[in-house]
Formats: structure tokens, sequence, C-alpha cells
């Protein structure tokens, strides 16, 4: 089975090897960095923006992308709503937000990951337990949780195929 590799899109900006930038970089598309950046990484709001970090690349600052590829070292928080690989020379020492992880052998994480589901996701499994609690309580006969959860999943599957 081959394995479906994520296409960045076309690389927009470039900041190069020996290059140091101090601030915040705001940025739309796709952009590389060989050099460093102290300050904020963000994306504007779209779903295709990239950040992709060189293993001589260093962000001490937070990261918010849609996407980001990382083989260089980031000092700070990074939240991606979309994708993130790590590549084995990546170091991250901060909290990894993601809704997607690729991470290869040898790349760090120092710090916490966070998996962040799509919220109509996360709704869906909340509304599931709070269920699975309910039923639970007003039934006599004991059922477990994964089993009050199956039962309301085919309940309510059932009635979508009666629709």
């Amino acid at each position: 089975m081959q394995k479906k590799r994520f296409k960045f899109p076309k690389i927009t900006t470039v900041i190069g090897s020996g290059t140091s930038i101090e601030g915040n970089l705001i940025f739309t598309g796709s952009i590389h960095v060989d050099g460093t950046v102290h300050g904020n990484v963000i994306a504007e709001k779209d779903d295709e923006s990239t950040l992709i970090l060189s293993d001589r690349g260093v962000v001490e600052g937070d990261v918010e992308v849609p996407n980001a590829f990382l083989n260089g070292r980031v000092v700070g928080d990074v939240r991606t709503t979309q994708r993130v690989e790590l590549d084995s020379n990546a170091r991250v020492t901060g909290t990894l937000f993601y809704r997607l992880l690729e991470m290869a052998m040898g790349a760090e994480v120092n710090g916490q990951l966070v998996c962040t589901e799509p919220l109509d996701k996360r709704q869906t499994l909340l509304d599931l337990d709070s269920d699975a609690a309910r039923s639970e309580t007003e039934s006599e006969d004991a059922v477990s949780p994964f089993q009050a959860r199956l039962e309301s999943a085919n309940a309510s599957s059932s009635s979508d195929d009666n629709s």
C-alpha cells in the first residue's frame, strides 16, 4: 500500500539561512524558513497555508498555521488546524496542538501533544457520553458506557435509515 503524502502549496516566501527576523511573521500561502524567527509565526485564516521549517530553521515564538512541516527547532506552542509533520530533526519545546500528526523517528516534542478534533465530532462524542450516562442512571440493569454508546449509535443509524 502506497502512503499518501501531503502536497505542499507553492512556496511563496523564503527566509534564507543566515537571516534573522525580529517580530511576528504573518503570511499567506507557503513559507520556507531556513533562518531564525524571534517572534510568532501566524498564517492568515485559510486551510492551505503551510510553514516549512528546515533542519537549519528556528522559531522562538508561537506558531499558528493550518499545516506545518517541521524539521528544525520551535521554542513555543505550535497550533495547527489541519496537519503537522515532524521530521527526524524536529525539536518542539512547548505544547503541540494538532488535528493530524505524522512523526518520524528521532523527532522530539518536549511538552504536551493535544489532539484537536473538529468541533462537530467532539460534540457528537460528548452527546454520546451524556446519553450513555443518562441511560446508565435511568436503567435498572447496569449497562456499560461502551454498550450504551453502541446502542445509542445503532439507534441513531436506524432512525436515519427510516427517514
